[in-house]
């Protein structure tokens, strides 16, 4: 009997024993199951974790090529003529002709260019050549005009396209006006002056150009032929005494009036 009492707590023991290691057994199963669905977890979440980084980039270098190729934020300066105009022209203007108000020294209006193109009717392209000629002069793009009546002299019907303007206003007008005074004028053959026939008795002044070419802009390699060109200014002038003096103080090269003996 004692024998078999003290065998029962070794049974108990070694059944104890054995539970434990079956305990221990399955929670290391476990944890390595729990390791490798991790690993594996970790696996599957890998590339979906790189897909948003690739696609940042790819977003992050199309902002940064949106940003070079965005234009300059800071404005162009003010035209040069503009800034004259304030600062010496009308006190002259207003000394000269006792002008009690700075709103009554004449400004420019606006600035007409005009190229007619006859030959339109029979060449096709000459319509498109003088329109890119003009856009690269003006930096603007013009306008086709069309004829309003038939003449049957000129073989013009009503409708056809005869010619091709722009209209320069504000900031345009006044970089126009300075490059044809300083650097296109100079450049013509045998210039000895602007006529002061051109003024149209109400403020306004008109110039011919022969060649198109004394525009420095314009290539000669790339032109079809030599084509003239009609200038208009307009001013807000009263008289064409005024307009003459508004015309000199911003530079342009009149002939000066001779007396006869």
């Amino acid at each position: 009997m004692l024998d078999e009492e003290r065998q029962q707590p070794d049974d108990v023991n070694e059944s104890e024993e054995t539970v434990d290691a079956i305990a221990e057994s399955e929670s290391l199963a476990a944890q390595e199951a729990g390791e490798e669905g991790v690993e594996a977890g970790e696996q599957q979440e890998t590339p979906n974790r790189q897909r948003p980084a690739r696609a940042g980039g790819r977003a992050g270098r199309g902002r940064s090529d949106d940003a070079e190729r965005q234009p300059p934020t800071e404005p162009p300066p003010p035209p040069r003529l503009y800034e004259q105009f304030k600062t010496e022209i009308v006190p002259t203007m207003m000394r000269e002709f006792s002008y009690g108000n700075p709103m009554e020294v004449p400004r420019l209006q606006k600035i007409v260019l005009n190229i007619g193109v006859g030959e339109a009717m029979t060449n096709g392209r000459a319509m498109e050549a003088a329109g890119r000629d003009l856009t690269v002069i003006s930096g603007q793009k013009p306008i086709i005009t069309k004829a309003r009546r038939s003449v049957a002299g000129f073989k013009i019907r009503e409708g056809n396209a005869i010619g091709t303007t722009v209209t320069l206003r504000g900031a345009r007008m006044y970089h126009f006006l300075d490059r044809l005074v300083n650097t296109a004028l100079p450049r013509m053959r045998d210039f000895r002056g602007l006529p002061r026939r051109g003024l149209d008795g109400r403020g306004n002044f008109s110039l011919g150009i022969r060649e198109q070419i004394i525009f420095p802009e314009i290539d000669y390699n790339d032109i079809d032929k030599i084509r003239g060109l009609q200038v208009t200014i307009a001013t807000t002038a009263k008289n064409d005494t005024e307009a003459i003096r508004l015309l000199e103080l911003y530079g342009m090269p009149f002939i000066k009036d001779t007396v006869e003996a």
